[in-house]
């Protein structure tokens, strides 16, 4: 063979060989990323032709793919959208899935490893691909009371069943509707989804669990409380509780809320500083106790963890090593403390499930398209941040609150509520947030519920978590009671 034709061959074997490098990583390596890629619309085709599962609350679907005729087959189609939009997300052709639709998508559109057998008995029978059903832990008649009390209201409402961990209600406002970015006609669509985009206060972000997390103000006092109780305090320990308060190494004082005045005596107990939320008193326990002891009764009730519910939730936060002025601040829940209505929720939970908090999740059973259960959520113990005493002590102490504390606007008649009020500041001009935290009936808990208004909501005058986040948690439990009642 002369030099220049072996030359052409040594060429056009590297040619070949580089064609198979590429076509290799392409279908092997890459695919699953390729597949997965958000702008793959040939896999929204795929994913369209083929039957996609159901998201069922109390046995009915609230989200389904009905038969259309054009070329994606079935129409992704949201019964009350608004209302669950916080938990289903949505699933658009033009800007891919988010909540449920993306966490489950895998087994929504069958292609889940757990549905391996039905896809080949479909194939041995020549019937179309189904997917599966996921069946959420969301009770209709709460979701529908915390949306219906929410209103229009900018906050979210979280509500859990501290004895599993189940969600019962996850609200956030203002909401949408996901069928407006699940049309097939690709213009509209695009026209939607730049309106959420440009509509003020964010339609789009789950403030239950995700976007900013909020100061927690006076509710973390129950986190400052449960460590006060497991250093060996108790209701009736006596705290300092001037009106004003120094704060170490600085020239500011710590106040209490409108200037009041929480003790003749400048000494008050435990249970009386919780039931009035008095600052100065709680500002001085947490120097007393130290940040340390502060941080790990956090830890404990979930702050830091990165939760999936299995939709992923921003972790609440702590300030890294304050000093004394600055611990003083964070015992009260505001500095550099942070958190998610669902942590918050997750705090009252944990004490009214006698100190063991349960992991949170959303998602009950999933079935196949035959009916047949293919994966199912156990109730998982996921820390134990009191001691059984310490819980009902700290309980009994919370029921002050809401029965001649700052809390009475969550009273119910006939049910004993444990509660707490928040009034968080938020270092702008802008109004602070108004929080409720809460189980009831106190002494047998079927519900824990977390409401926060944020900068009250778009609420006028006075602006407290009593007088506003409290009546909105009231007719969430009354809710939770009623379909306890009736199961």
């Amino acid at each position: 063979m002369n030099e220049p034709v072996r030359r052409i061959s040594v060429v056009v074997l590297t040619m070949f060989l580089a064609l198979m490098i590429a076509a290799s990583y392409i279908q092997v390596i890459a695919a699953g990323d390729l597949n997965a890629d958000a702008r793959n619309v040939r896999t929204l085709y795929r994913e369209y032709g083929t039957f996609r599962g159901p998201i069922v609350v109390d046995g009915q679907s609230i989200v389904w793919s009905a038969p259309v005729d054009d070329p994606f087959n079935y129409q992704r189609t949201y019964a009350d959208g608004p209302l669950y939009s916080a938990v289903t997300g949505y699933y658009s052709i033009v800007y891919g899935r988010t909540g449920i639709e993306q966490s489950e998508n895998e087994l929504l559109s069958g292609t889940a490893d757990e549905l391996f057998w039905t896809r080949l008995g479909n194939l041995v029978s020549g019937e179309t691909q189904r997917g599966a059903s996921v069946e959420l832990t969301l009770s209709g008649a709460v979701q529908q009371a915390a949306f219906d009390a929410l209103g229009d209201q900018i906050g979210a409402v979280v509500a859990l069943d501290p004895s599993t961990g189940k969600v019962l209600a996850m609200v956030t406002s203002p909401t949408f509707d996901p069928a407006d970015l699940a049309g097939h006609t690709t213009s509209v669509v695009n026209e939607n989804y730049q309106t959420l985009l440009g509509t003020p206060d964010g339609p789009l972000v789950n403030r239950a669990i995700a976007g900013d997390t909020y100061p927690p103000g006076s509710t973390f006092k129950l986190v400052t409380a449960a460590a006060a109780l497991g250093a060996g305090y108790d209701a009736e320990s006596e705290l300092y509780a001037p009106d004003e308060l120094a704060l170490p190494g600085t020239s500011v004082t710590m106040g209490n809320y409108g200037g009041a005045s929480c003790s003749s005596t400048e000494s008050m107990t435990l249970a009386d500083a919780l039931r009035i939320s008095c600052n100065t008193a709680f500002g001085s326990l947490g120097m007393k106790l130290g940040w340390s002891v502060i941080e790990r009764q956090a830890e404990a009730f979930g702050w830091g963890e990165q939760l999936s519910i299995p939709l992923a939730v921003t972790p609440s936060r702590l300030p890294d090593d304050p000093d004394q002025a600055q611990t003083a601040m964070s015992s009260i829940g505001q500095y550099d403390v942070r958190a998610t209505p669902l942590q918050m929720a997750m705090v009252a939970a944990g004490i009214a499930n006698d100190g063991e908090l349960m992991r949170p999740y959303l998602v009950e059973t999933v079935r196949d398209a035959d009916l047949r259960v293919v994966e199912t959520t156990e109730p998982e113990v996921m820390s134990t941040p009191m001691t059984v005493a310490d819980a009902n002590e700290l309980t009994a102490m919370m029921v002050g609150v809401v029965d001649a504390g700052s809390g009475t606007n969550a009273q119910i008649s006939g049910v004993e509520v444990a509660g707490k009020t928040g009034t968080a500041e938020t270092g702008n001009d802008l109004d602070p947030h108004a929080w409720f935290v809460g189980f009831a009936p106190a002494d047998d808990p079927v519900v824990a519920v977390a409401v926060v208004l944020e900068n009250g909501g778009g609420n006028t005058g006075t602006i407290t978590g009593g007088r506003l986040a409290a009546p909105i948690a009231r007719q969430v439990i009354e809710a939770a009671l009623a379909a306890q009642g009736g199961s």
